[in-house]
């Protein structure tokens, strides 16, 4: 239980003034739930090859399929049910958010506050560095890296990872700069303790407000950033149907009517990343007071 005192509690009394933000959160936490529980919820495994019949391919919502359950949604073109094959893509799609999302955020921190306390030549060279990706989109690069390590859970992570580290670094350098010259710091760094815990145990949680804004931001980006590369063909592998994939699928149907293919997936996954957004959108107005409404 929160003490009604409490910053948590005050964030989060201030956090429901907003109704959107509350709905938005509702919905996150919702499409989280069906996504964690997908092998429960969904009436067919679209991993299981075995299952799938070729003469349920293409269905329309509704149909009664051979393995005697209806198909609300319809199928897609290898035969799966369509409502559970966006159950499990909204899961793959959270993993691959959530994880390159953290590895991202812990070397973007790292180097952007070490850059900080450092200075002088390392410094700059390090944040030149970030400066030069950042000069790319990061849809450029995840492309050019997906492209070169192939398909896979692991290589897709590690490319979202390494476009999306440096928004991350910089943000982090941005108030590790500004934390570095303040009074605390100074008498901090006056005392013997070594410098890794002036960084982490002072630095850092001064820092964490506006990387808090900028993670949920870039989750949202990285899921987006998925489904793109899945629907251009370098991201997850067609036996693992992410949202991206599903939208490829069914994208050579759109003229013949069979539109079901790719547009519940993509309303998922428009719902998704809104949801995500809006939450984050909320979360920047109450830790940057210049954004308060």
């Amino acid at each position: 239980m929160m003490r009604k005192d409490s910053p948590a509690a005050r964030f989060w009394a201030e956090f429901r003034e907003s109704r959107i933000a509350v709905a938005a959160l509702a919905v996150v936490v919702a499409l989280v739930g069906v996504a964690l529980f997908a092998p429960l919820i969904a009436p067919q495994d679209p991993y299981d090859l075995a299952k799938l019949a070729l003469m349920d391919a293409r269905r329309p919502p509704g149909y009664v399929g051979s393995g005697g359950y209806t198909h609300w949604l319809g199928t897609d073109a290898q035969g799966r049910d369509l409502f559970s094959a966006i159950l499990y893509g909204l899961r793959i799609s959270l993993q691959m958010g959530l994880v390159a999302g953290a590895i991202a955020f812990a070397v973007g921190v790292t180097l952007g506050i070490s850059a900080a306390y450092l200075g002088g030549r390392r410094e700059a060279f390090i944040m030149r560095v970030i400066d030069l990706q950042l000069a790319f989109p990061a849809i450029l690069l995840a492309l050019v890296i997906s492209a070169l390590l192939g398909q896979g859970k692991a290589q897709l992570i590690a490319a979202l990872a390494a476009a999306q580290y440096a928004y991350f670094a910089r943000t982090a350098h941005g108030a590790a700069s500004a934390e570095r010259g303040k009074d605390y710091v100074e008498a901090a760094l006056s005392t013997p303790l070594p410098a890794r815990q002036v960084v982490w145990r002072h630095i850092l949680p001064n820092c964490l407000p506006p990387l808090i804004v900028v993670a949920t931001v870039q989750v949202a980006n990285a899921i987006a950033l998925e489904a793109t590369l899945s629907f251009l063909g370098v991201g997850l592998p067609v036996t693992e149907p992410s949202l991206g994939s599903l939208i490829a699928n069914g994208f050579q149907y759109m003229l013949s009517g069979r539109y079901w293919i790719s547009i519940y997936p993509g309303l998922a996954l428009i719902l998704l990343i809104v949801a995500i957004n809006l939450v984050g959108d909320q979360v920047r107005d109450q830790v940057n007071p210049r954004l308060k409404r």
